[in-house]
């Protein structure tokens, strides 16, 4: 196999890695993120709830919609939200900006 190739499928490998982390992360993390942002342990538990019902619900009409688009244009761009949406979760200070962040995750068709 040709080098190109290696680093494409490193790229989706460490693509894959980075979406399935931040999912789980954020359950293991839980109470420090309620302490944090000084709500309870089951409000912020409506991140993850919210994440999983926006993933639920948007992936079919995004996978639709997004059929003409360019594969490769399409997954840069989906990388490139996703990661504005951590950066700007990272940085939160308020329960209201991670609670958007998830809520509008739905940019992702294809991955775990």
């Amino acid at each position: 196999m040709s080098t190109k190739i290696y680093i494409a499928l490193f790229s989706l490998a460490l693509s894959a890695f980075a979406i399935g982390t931040t999912e789980f992360v954020l359950v293991g993390l839980l109470q420090t993120v309620a302490s944090d942002l000084q709500i309870s342990i089951t409000r912020a538990g409506t991140l993850i709830s919210g994440y999983a019902v926006a993933i639920a619900v948007g992936t079919p009409f995004i996978a639709i919609l997004s059929g003409k688009v360019p594969k490769r244009r399409f997954l840069i761009i989906l990388m490139a939200v996703f990661t504005l949406g951590n950066l700007l979760s990272a940085f939160s200070y308020s329960y209201h900006l991670p609670r958007f962040r998830y809520g509008c995750r739905i940019n992702r068709p294809i991955g775990p």
